[in-house]
């Protein structure tokens, strides 16, 4: 059981890679930039990988309707970002989504499907307004298309990860405190 615990705390350890540039859309394309996007960011990844274990910890309907209810909520902040339509604080907000989607998985807080999807949606918007923020020269259609395949991607691991840390300690108690050291790190990307 050891050996379980330290495969997934290196892949965990190893999917909050620091932030590095933006992949260049004139040279990888609209669509890689995306896809590459949310990568990039630890706030992006925590947060993500999250909501996917959240959605394993509820599990049933959860487990589709918490990432769609995320990815189509971060769609319409990206169209809001794109058509100029401003939010408030949206990297505090985004930083505060990584603080909260870590204590509703240390806290085991459960919803039905619909609130929960609701609950990551008001976040999502924020989230989606920052990858329209961030779009550059690439073009709105493939960057769109990418960066939700890979949102939706992180979700999928969170939920993975999420199921096999149940099996491995029966009662999910490692899901918990991964949700606890998300908590924790989003704090420090708050402070830094």
């Amino acid at each position: 059981m050891k050996r379980h615990i330290l495969i997934a705390a290196a892949a965990v350890s190893t999917s909050a890679a620091p932030a590095f540039a933006h992949l260049n859309p004139a040279e990888h394309g609209s669509l890689m930039a995306g896809l590459s996007h949310p990568f990039f960011g630890a706030d992006h990844v925590l947060a993500m990988v999250a909501v996917g274990l959240w959605a394993a910890q509820i599990d049933g309907r959860a487990l589709w309707t918490i990432p769609a209810g995320f990815v189509a909520t971060m769609a319409l902040g990206f169209a809001f970002a794109v058509t100029g339509t401003p939010l408030p604080l949206v990297e505090p907000v985004i930083l505060a989504s990584v603080v909260a989607f870590g204590l509703i998985v240390a806290t085991a807080v459960r919803l039905d499907a619909a609130k929960a999807a609701a609950v990551v949606g008001v976040l999502a918007l924020f989230h989606g307004h920052a990858h329209g923020g961030e779009i550059g020269a690439a073009e709105i259609a493939p960057f769109a298309a990418g960066f939700m395949v890979a949102t939706a991607l992180l979700h999928a691991a969170g939920i993975g990860l999420g199921i096999l840390l149940g099996k491995l300690s029966g009662n999910k108690a490692l899901a918990r405190l991964l949700g606890g050291f998300t908590a924790a790190a989003g704090a420090v990307l708050m402070l830094g």
